[in-house]
């Protein structure tokens, strides 16, 4: 992406910055004090009827309080469950006269022609509650037929009786003319105050009426359980004494205001994953890494992303819901693939065969082995049957398993397979392994990238446990797991800056491009970024804004984004353009054709406001050998079907140089590293668990 930046001046930063990241099974939380660099995590099971409860009890483990902080950041799910689990408000769509099946037709996708059982995706919205209203706008802005405003009037009482929550409103080509679509939301804002409505020129101003349509269908679905969650969060934190800003992370990884996240809803469908992604690419720029994977295993679900060059990858669009049945979301967010398998993946015999997830026991009520009335065999169970667990270890030694309940639960699948408890345990785990996998190659191997050539980062409270095993299954040679890997994502939000994307429209072939004009657009996107970030409560200390171009060769239907340098727009270089597009299609797609003619389609860029970001220290040298105060003992633990003795060590006491051997357990608060036989670890200078792994597929 084309890069320049604009010194501010210096502001004092907050005192005291705390981080939540709430995840289906666990709330995670990060303190840190600018002024001691001090840096404190805390870990409390969520609690899904009120979550706030889940981030106070992680805030208090972490020996902090909402009224010391001057900087509340938070990441969440809870969009994303909603549009996945169908739990959002009751909607309307209004569209122009004659576009009401938009949303329903889609594109047709067909992934598997042969099958008979094929389910198209479907809407957030039935077919009852969608309506039009007669207006018409051409592509190229100008209005043909007037907006109806007393049809509109006239529907908005018709929407009021049916007890309609949430409004989305699709007006075809008002990306390229927003004038209608801001009228008919101003007359049912002014009229119904109590509704959630939202305007699809808000959320996109790129063409595809039916992406701009779910978008903002989505929006608005999740709208009003949004707006809840965060003005309950809000309401809360600052009845505790909190005086600062509370900003939520994006999808992105960016952050913006918790005020525009509860309009802008969409924009924090992968919040919490993001900022793991953030948190990675931090790792790789203080260490000196420029590919690196992102691995995040927590308990409901797996995810990776990519640090490719040392930028994490993002992505204009997204389908949620996979790509049969899915629901495109047309909005720049981090470019993740995520599978149903975490710590608590309920396993199942199906069809007389073993299967593991997407279902979870979540947090209420968890995995058998947490005695708190499970009784269904998870992933976890598995991993305290085969001793990769510690009964007496788990969170520190805060939380007892139960290792009889883990194994009662874990016959109720080995029975039925002929199998020990022991065998369905290494089957479940040998299973999650193979369908993690898939995550990292939805990222890598789908992009045309070599996942062999990356780094794997592993984090979350399951991740370490799984790393090395994933990282065989697909020929990852090294594997870092950073420190604290249990509440990474909410580590990563401390990384995390001011940041808001843009994207306009605009096709034009290359050859003919106007760069004058496209500089226009640049400009009056780059000064709208900059006016939002100066509408913050938070002073950044720089401004950056990066470009980009959406491009495709001519009679092609789909583009690529293309990250470009600064230059190339001062110089006017359509040659240099040209080849940048080049590269990138024989990336992705393997090909490439550097003599036919190339098309624009859309302009991007992204407004990014830096933050200062909490130091990354090093920890005190030592030998090869780990210090005895590291050693806490052995126990019995199954690798490839046998027990065998493996040490196990205390990470707080190891220090950068020490060297161990598979097999071996590292145990910290939040998280186990199991080292497979072969394996070889190194603790670097910084404290992360750098692993050589031995036996990679390749």
């Amino acid at each position: 992406m084309a890069s320049s930046s604009k010194p501010l001046a210096k502001t004092g930063g907050s005192r005291v910055r705390l981080a939540a990241d709430i995840g289906g099974t666990f709330t995670d939380i990060a303190v840190f004090d600018d002024k001691s660099g001090r840096l404190t995590f805390g870990k409390a099971l969520s609690t899904p009827q009120h979550l706030v409860d889940g981030i106070t009890a992680g805030v208090e483990k972490a020996g902090s309080d909402y009224r010391s902080a001057g900087l509340f950041l938070h990441g969440s799910t809870i969009a994303i469950n909603a549009i996945l689990e169908r739990t959002g408000a009751k909607t309307a769509l209004i569209t122009t006269e004659g576009f009401r099946d938009v949303y329903e037709i889609g594109r047709i996708n067909r992934p598997d022609a042969y099958n008979l059982f094929f389910k198209k995706h479907v809407p957030l919205i039935e077919r009852a509650l969608r309506f039009e209203v007669r207006e018409r706008v051409r592509a190229d802005g100008e209005v043909l037929i007037p907006l109806d405003e007393q049809g509109l009037v006239a529907l908005g009482e018709r929407l009021d009786k049916l007890g309609i929550e949430a409004v989305a409103i699709m007006f075809i080509n008002g990306y390229a003319n927003s004038d209608h679509e801001e009228r008919a939301k101003a007359i049912l804002s002014k009229r119904y105050p109590g509704m959630f409505i939202s305007a699809s020129h808000e959320l996109s101003r790129e063409y595809r009426e039916f992406e701009r349509c779910s978008t903002v269908a989505a929006n608005a679905y999740v709208g009003p359980k949004v707006r809840r969650y965060v003005g309950e969060i809000d309401r809360h934190i600052r009845g505790d004494g909190f005086t600062g800003s509370f900003l939520i992370v994006q999808s992105t990884g960016g952050l913006y205001e918790s005020e525009q996240a509860q309009t802008q809803c969409v924009r924090m469908l992968e919040s919490g994953p993001a900022a793991g992604v953030i948190g990675t690419q931090a790792l790789c720029h203080t260490i000196g890494i420029d590919n690196a994977i992102a691995f995040d295993m927590g308990g409901t679900t797996a995810k990776a992303g990519v640090i490719y060059k040392g930028e994490a990858l993002t992505t204009g669009a997204a389908l949620i819901g996979g790509y049969d049945q899915a629901l495109p979301v047309q909005i720049a967010m981090m470019d993740i693939f995520e599978v149903g398998t975490g710590g608590g993946s309920i396993a199942r015999v199906e069809d007389g065969a073993l299967r593991v997830g997407p279902q979870s026991a979540g947090a209420q009520p968890g995995p058998a082995c947490y005695g708190l009335g499970g009784e269904e065999p998870t992933v976890t169970d598995a991993n305290l049957v085969l001793g990769r667990l510690g009964a007496d270890r788990f969170l520190g030694g805060e939380m007892q398993l139960d290792v009889g309940a883990a194994e009662r639960a874990l016959a109720r699948v080995a029975k039925p397979l002929g199998m020990s408890v022991t065998e369905a345990a290494d089957g479940i785990l040998r299973i999650a392994a193979t369908t993690m996998s898939y995550a990292v190659k939805g990222v890598t191997t789908e992009r045309g990238l070599d996942a062999g050539d990356f780094v794997l980062v592993a984090y979350g409270g399951a991740g370490p446990l799984h790393a090395v095993a994933v990282a065989r299954e697909i020929g990852i040679r090294n594997v870092i797991i950073p420190g604290a890997p249990g509440v990474f994502s909410a580590f990563g939000m401390l990384f995390s800056d001011l940041r808001y994307d843009y994207v306009r429209t605009a096709l034009t072939s290359l050859e003919d491009a106007p760069f004058e004009q496209i500089e226009q657009v640049f400009r009056e996107l780059e000064e709208e970024g900059r006016g939002a970030i100066a509408a913050t409560s938070v002073k950044p200390h720089k401004i950056t804004t990066k470009r980009a171009l959406d491009m495709r060769y001519v009679g092609q239907e789909h583009a690529v984004t293309v990250d470009l340098p600064m230059s190339v727009f001062a110089k006017q270089d359509r040659k240099a353009i040209k080849r940048h597009f080049d590269e990138m299609h024989e990336l992705r797609y393997g090909t490439s054709a550097p003599s036919e003619r190339a098309e624009v389609v859309s302009l991007r860029t992204t407004v990014t406001g830096l933050m200062r970001k909490p130091p990354q220290e090093k920890i005190r040298k030592g030998g090869g050998a780990p210090p005895k105060a590291a050693f806490s003992g052995k126990r019995k633990v199954s690798f490839d079907g046998k027990f065998r003795d493996a040490p196990t060590y205390r990470r707080a006491e190891l220090l950068a140089g020490n060297r161990i051997k598979g097999p071996a357990l590292i145990e910290e608060h939040a998280s186990t590293t199991v080292l497979m036989p072969g394996d070889a670890m190194t603790v670097d200078a910084y404290g992360n668990l750098v692993i050589k792994v031995a036996g990679a597929k390749r």
